[in-house]
């Protein structure tokens, strides 16, 4: 009897498991997702996800002499999962440094959220570049956002990517500050052939407000001519300031080189963006200011 019951509990057992693999269970076509990430996926279904992957088997990385795999972190994903009447997308894509602001602009022009934007490694050559995306919505939409992601990131490859070079010594430099001042809204200084503004925001760390001169600030550095400069600077925003910021400093021309957090614990959470942009001065000053303007939100009001 004892066998019996084994048996039986064994295949029932089986029976779910064969159950909670079927595409049906978990909400999603997964045939339709592959077609249109253009992507082979995998069926996760103890967690309801469904998880598309790119492997850059086309990059050629090591890091420290250890030759990189696409199993040892170089293999680009997106997973969906159903929740309520929607479904929500999370990915990380592995990019070069020429290819991140292209493969960028897919995303946000299609409806995803560009969330970090970081290394995963050290000592590596070429540098490798990791940028998390997400999204909420229908899924056909979704996937076709990953497609389209996926299909820059393979027209990219192989140096077919955009690098904004500039020859530029700031000992040489011959900014008009006061226009750069009148552009930005902002009073900088210029010393050093390096004009720069920097404009404080507040936050709550352990009971205790924190602003501009312990790091919680946007600022931006000039270089060069009016004609041809360089900017590069870092953006202090809320969470919720992030993907307009994003997309205005991307509007610009304005490449974006990471996104990530410099503190923990803060109320409100403050999120960082650093950035690089070459060309004429009014139109990069322009360009920084159209994304200043977006951060004005109330700040340090949190309790903690």
């Amino acid at each position: 009897m004892a066998l019996v019951l084994a048996l039986l509990f064994t295949g029932m057992a089986h029976a779910q498991q064969s159950q909670g693999n079927s595409p049906r269970d978990v909400g999603l076509d997964t045939a339709d997702l592959e077609r249109r990430a253009s992507a082979k996926g995998e069926l996760i279904a103890d967690e309801g996800v469904f998880k598309v992957s790119l492997p850059r088997t086309d990059l050629k990385v090591s890091a420290a002499g250890v030759k990189l795999t696409p199993p040892l972190g170089l293999t680009a994903w997106a997973a969906f999962k159903r929740v309520g009447d929607a479904t929500m997308v999370m990915g990380d894509i592995v990019l070069l440094e020429d290819q991140v602001n292209p493969v960028m602009d897919v995303a946000l022009q299609n409806g995803l959220e560009v969330t970090a934007l970081h290394n995963h490694f050290f000592w590596d050559s070429p540098k490798v570049m990791f940028m998390h995306v997400g999204g909420m919505g229908e899924a056909g939409q979704l996937a076709d956002a990953v497609g389209k992601v996926f299909a820059r990131l393979r027209e990219t490859g192989g140096g077919k990517g955009r690098v904004p070079r500039a020859s530029i010594d700031p000992a040489r430099s011959k900014l008009d500050a006061a226009q750069l001042d009148a552009l930005l809204g902002q009073k900088g200084t210029y010393k050093d052939g390096v004009y720069k503004v920097t404009v404080g925001r507040t936050v709550r760390m352990h009971w205790h407000e924190m602003g501009k001169a312990m790091g919680v600030n946007t600022w931006a550095a000039f270089a060069g001519t009016p004609q041809r400069a360089v900017v590069d600077g870092d953006f202090a925003m809320l969470e919720g300031e992030l993907q307009a910021v994003l997309k205005a400093l991307r509007a610009a021309n304005i490449d974006v080189v990471a996104i990530h957090n410099h503190m923990t614990g803060e109320e409100p959470r403050m999120m960082f963006l650093h950035y690089w942009g070459v060309g004429p001065a009014e139109a990069l000053a322009r360009g920084v200011h159209s994304a200043l303007i977006l951060t004005t939100a109330p700040t340090g009001t949190g309790a903690h």
